[in-house]
């Protein structure tokens, strides 16, 4: 089996298309990319900040001391968030391999091309994912 390849469109060029035309592989190769992309930059900074906690410089004083420890935990939460991002940025491409990207997983509808140029990770509808908040905000998580 031989894949061919996709040439990788616009913004622009992926609003303009038809409804009809909703996750062909013009779409999906446009998806896949950006993800790629996003992941890669996980990653990177991942690295980066893995290589920063390694440099342990020693100050004497105390207030500097808790300025870089206050530094390194702010860090380590943006990290955290990232490393949860990459997942669910994981998750999509599978769902891209698995032909399963660009669809509502409650609904089965069209999560549509501006939440997903706005939010590439989206699993749910705009619809979907207001139910679900406020669901959570009646009764909790």
């Amino acid at each position: 089996m031989t894949t061919q390849k996709v040439p990788i469109i616009s913004e622009k060029q992926l609003l303009a298309m038809s409804d009809d035309d909703y996750m062909n592989d013009v779409q999906l190769a446009f998806f896949r990319q950006r993800l790629q992309d996003m992941e890669k930059e996980l990653l990177a900074n991942a690295g980066e900040t893995t290589e920063h906690l390694r440099e342990t410089v020693v100050v004497p004083d105390p207030a500097d001391r808790a300025t870089i420890e206050e530094e390194h935990a702010l860090e380590l939460r943006t990290r955290d968030r990232e490393r949860k991002l990459l997942k669910k940025v994981q998750q999509s491409l599978q769902k891209i391999d698995s032909g399963e990207y660009g669809w509502c997983e409650e609904t089965g509808d069209p999560i549509g091309l501006a939440r997903l140029l706005a939010r590439p990770t989206a699993s749910l509808s705009l619809e979907a994912q207001q139910r679900r908040e406020l669901k959570q905000r009646m009764y909790g998580d």
